[in-house]
């Protein structure tokens, strides 16, 4: 299966910066279940084409496939159209060999990943299942202009994808899309599918015509997984409370993990007496909305790398509606954590929720820096993925990480070494504590560090 993208922005070259490629380099990628290439068939000024070509191994496939034999007959194992139309196997190669594009990041052109050019992608063979009309009715509501040749029999078609807007979102689109269209996954989905499905469908999904099509579709038809992901894409942000949330009931339902995390990271907020708080890689903005909510926290600093994140934090607070003293206890700022910024000096105390492992390792010690030393915080809590946890997500392959633009994960020994150096060297006390539903074997899914000095 192929896909391209194509531009004609300006030098057209500026696509190999986008997407950290050199454009006289062949790269190869070894997967799971082949094998992924990487080529710039045209490169000059005025046009530039990249090409993901992924050729899956189709005996790789039925060794690693569960009760094969029992699944269906031997020939139906080998003779499918799993190796060449494209399906979850070109996402999942695309979130691999793409990751920095698909999160917007450029590393020599940070300003250029923000930037909307021209763009067309072409899939060949697409699997449509619905026909075309299925396709125009995913990517034309994005803005998209298409158009489709059919390729042999059945739904299979050559699809080109036009529009003007930043490569991030193209790339998010077709990380969706491409197996909703295929309407079939080749692994089980879990609960933390519906994460990927809000974090790639953020800024978009919600508002889509086909949401529910989308929704119910990416989750291979899963009642329960399609109603919670359509009950959060409906939801809107409480309104503030006047008084503090009461603990949930012994007899609650089971908490998301991200949820969990953020109300254990708000509680050991609030038990430090901070008046004023960081929230340090604040992204679309969630814990600095339970922050506002909370009258103890008079000064309130959300920092991000992300410009758009940022923009979307404002949406999500409502900052143009926001009464003159609310919007006097907030502030949000463009930064990041591997250089030192005075701006995050004087907080009695900072949130660092699932970021540490999005930085660069040999760079850990410039954050530490930032952080632990200039801005110096009394209270400093940070939580991390327990990699051990990921040997219980069946979907993610035994070297894969839970996110595609982690750097790192930490196992727990790993953490608590990186803790406790960090604590000695600059002065604070350390505990470390789980979050989520503790394994007896490999542990709680997230660690979490309270760091404090006097």
């Amino acid at each position: 299966m192929l896909l391209t993208l194509t531009t004609t922005h300006q030098p057209a070259t500026d696509l190999g910066f986008l997407l950290g490629k050199h454009p006289d380099r062949h790269l190869t990628y070894d997967l799971p279940f082949g094998v992924a290439h990487v080529f710039f068939p045209q490169a000059d000024a005025e046009r530039c084409t990249v090409a993901l070509l992924l050729d899956v191994d189709p005996v790789s496939l039925v060794r690693g496939r569960r009760g094969a034999v029992g699944d269906a007959g031997l020939l139906d194992q080998y003779v499918n159209d799993r190796p060449y139309a494209a399906s979850s196997f070109l996402s999942v190669a695309l979130a691999r060999v793409f990751n920095s594009a698909l999160g917007g990041r450029s590393t020599h052109r940070p300003e250029l990943a923000e930037q909307t050019i021209a763009l067309e992608a072409r899939l060949t063979p697409l699997r449509c299942r619905g026909g075309i009309e299925v396709a125009r009715a995913l990517f034309e509501p994005l803005g998209y202009t298409l158009s489709a040749e059919p390729v042999g029999e059945g739904t299979y078609f050559d699809v080109a994808l036009r529009g003007t807007r930043r490569l991030s979102d193209m790339l998010s689109h077709l990380y969706v899309l491409i197996p909703v269209l295929d309407n079939q996954k080749h692994y089980w989905v879990g609960d933390e599918e519906i994460e990927k499905l809000m974090r790639h469908g953020e800024g978009w999904l919600q508002a889509h015509p086909a949401r529910d099509l989308i929704t119910r579709r990416y989750l291979k038809h899963q009642t329960r997984l399609a109603r919670l992901a359509l009950e959060r894409l409906e939801a809107e942000d409480p309104p503030a409370a006047e008084a503090e949330e009461e603990a949930a009931e012994p007899s609650a339902p089971k908490k998301r993990l991200n949820d969990e995390r953020l109300e254990r990271v708000l509680a050991e907020l609030k038990q430090s007496g901070a008046k004023s708080v960081l929230d340090l890689g604040c992204g679309s903005g969630k814990l600095l909305g339970m922050l506002l909510r909370q009258r103890q926290f008079e000064r309130i600093l959300g920092l991000d790398a992300s410009s758009r994140d940022l923009a979307m934090a404002a949406e999500r607070l409502h900052f143009a509606e926001m009464a003159p003293a609310q919007r006097a206890r907030i502030e949000l700022v463009l930064g990041a954590l591997t250089y030192r910024d005075k701006r995050l000096a004087g907080f009695d105390a900072a949130a660092i929720v699932e970021v540490i492992e999005h930085i660069d390792p040999p760079r850990l010690g410039a954050f530490a820096d930032a952080v632990f030393g200039l801005a110096r915080p009394k209270t400093i809590v940070l939580t991390t993925p327990n990699a051990e946890y990921n040997a219980r997500y069946e979907s993610l392959d035994p070297e894969s990480f839970r996110h595609h633009d982690h750097r790192f994960e930490w196992s727990r020994a790993e953490f608590q070494a990186w803790a406790e150096k960090t604590a000695q060297q600059f002065g604070y006390g350390l505990r470390i504590e789980p979050i989520g539903e503790v394994d007896a074997e490999v542990g709680a899914p997230t660690q979490m560090g309270v760091f404090t000095c006097s």
